[in-house]
């Protein structure tokens, strides 16, 4: 594993935000790798569900992910909830009829002044797939 960007002795947040799922696996995939890579290295990790990839925040649903080569979204998905944080876009699971009560623990569900409060704190940085 290589060296994480750092500021002083804190290593910079990262807010990984992922709008792609089945539809689009390999960019989805990535997203979920980058983060679970980040918390392995001791980052603060804030992983944002949106768009498709709002269903993994149900229990189940990164079960029936698979992409050839890549990590189980499960353990990743695991990983991050272990070490970091996992939101799902408030209007997403709206969209999705995602309630609070339906999402595996540890997800919250959140709205876009959350996400601009996440990615505008200082030494942040933010990477969408």
């Amino acid at each position: 594993m290589g060296a994480i960007w750092q500021t002083g002795t804190m290593a910079r947040p990262l807010v990984v935000k992922v709008t792609a799922g089945t539809d689009a696996p390999e960019r989805c995939s990535q997203a979920f790798t980058v983060a679970a890579v980040a918390v392995a290295a001791g980052t603060d990790v804030s992983l944002w569900l949106t768009g498709e990839s709002a269903w993994f925040a149900l229990p189940g649903r990164a079960e029936e992910f698979s992409l050839p080569e890549a990590a189980p979204l499960p353990d990743l998905l695991a990983a991050v909830l272990a070490g970091g944080r996992v939101t799902l876009c408030t209007q997403c699971a709206a969209r999705r009829s995602i309630g609070p009560d339906d999402v595996l623990p540890g997800v919250r569900i959140a709205g876009a002044a959350a996400f601009v409060d996440e990615v505008l704190a200082d030494g942040v940085q933010a990477l969408v797939y």
